[in-house]
């Protein structure tokens, strides 16, 4: 009677690890889950950031442009003048 009340308190605690293990690599999926789905938001953060940057320097080399143009222009207006 010993021996089957050992085998079934171990059978029980055995159990009751498989359910842990269980419960603790559902857990570690859902982290991987959101660990990846958190990379991805930051790479596509990533990538709106510098689609910005290079929108910021196109546009300041636009005005550059734009302000050697109205230099020249202010200076014909002077010559004229």
């Amino acid at each position: 009677m010993v021996i089957q009340d050992d085998t079934a308190m171990i059978a029980s605690q055995l159990a009751d690890l498989t359910r842990s293990v269980e419960q603790m690599a559902a857990q570690l999926r859902a982290l991987g889950e959101r660990a990846d789905s958190q990379e991805r938001r930051a790479d596509s953060q990533q990538e709106r950031a510098n689609i910005q940057q290079e929108r910021i320097r196109m546009a300041a080399g636009e005005l550059a442009e734009v302000s050697d143009r109205l230099h020249a222009a202010a200076n014909a207006l002077r010559e004229a003048t």
